[in-house]
């Protein structure tokens, strides 16, 4: 038995703290401090002060989600409002957007291929309708691969990006692993790591780059 440990806990007890109150302040396993502490009958003020405290804990923590409700129901308000802006979306819209896209994510070196990676699955959705509508790419000329790390289910990731992107599962290379040394948040916001898109075309490679360097134009000339 951890008799200074017992004897610190009862001795807090007798004081009148609360369970959580010792643990937080000691460390101990709760298991041990309810076993070690259990037979201690607090005093009537003791009793009070906890219950008053247990209930003002209860009205901080209910101010604090109406305050989140009612911030989001304020940013709610703002989104929506600014998503009435647009009704719908012409292909010349299509085809600046995804120009844009590709202007800030695609490839800009291989200047025989058209190529972008990405892990938002949005972003593929769009420059895939960007690939097949604007510029033409039939299924036959995309390829693709997966960057992901060694803790993945790898067909699980594969089979979710053919899903995003409609690239024929035939057209994917073998995946990209790394090690898993990144942090767990950056797993948990990388469920299904990167997909990178390859479209083996020089002219498709040039109209874009051209349409780039003309929205550029006009843009700081105007």
């Amino acid at each position: 038995m951890k008799i200074f440990e017992r004897n610190t806990a009862r001795a807090l007890r007798k004081k009148g703290m609360s369970m959580n109150e010792i643990i937080k302040k000691t460390g101990y396993p709760k298991s041990s401090v309810s076993n070690w502490t259990g037979d201690i009958i607090l005093t009537k003020k003791q009793r009070e002060r906890l219950s008053q405290k247990g209930r003002s804990m209860e009205s901080v923590e209910r101010r604090r989600k109406s305050r989140l409700f009612n911030e989001s129901r304020k940013r709610q308000i703002i989104t929506d409002k600014a998503k009435g802006d647009f009704s719908d979306l012409s292909q010349r819209d299509l085809k600046i957007i995804g120009s844009m896209i590709y202007w800030g994510e695609g490839g800009k070196t291989r200047r025989s291929m058209a190529c972008l990676s990405n892990s938002d699955p949005i972003i593929i959705k769009v420059i895939m309708r960007y690939f097949r509508e604007v510029c033409g790419v039939p299924n036959s000329k995309f390829r693709a691969s997966v960057h992901t790390f060694t803790h993945a289910n790898f067909e699980k990731t594969i089979n979710y990006w053919v899903n995003i992107s409609g690239i024929p599962k035939e057209h994917f290379y073998k995946p990209y692993i790394k090690q898993s040394s990144a942090s767990l948040n950056k797993r948990k916001t990388l469920p299904f790591g990167t997909l990178d898109i390859y479209v083996c075309d020089t002219k498709i490679f040039l109209t874009i780059m051209g349409w780039i360097e003309k929205i550029s134009e006009i843009l700081i000339n105007k």
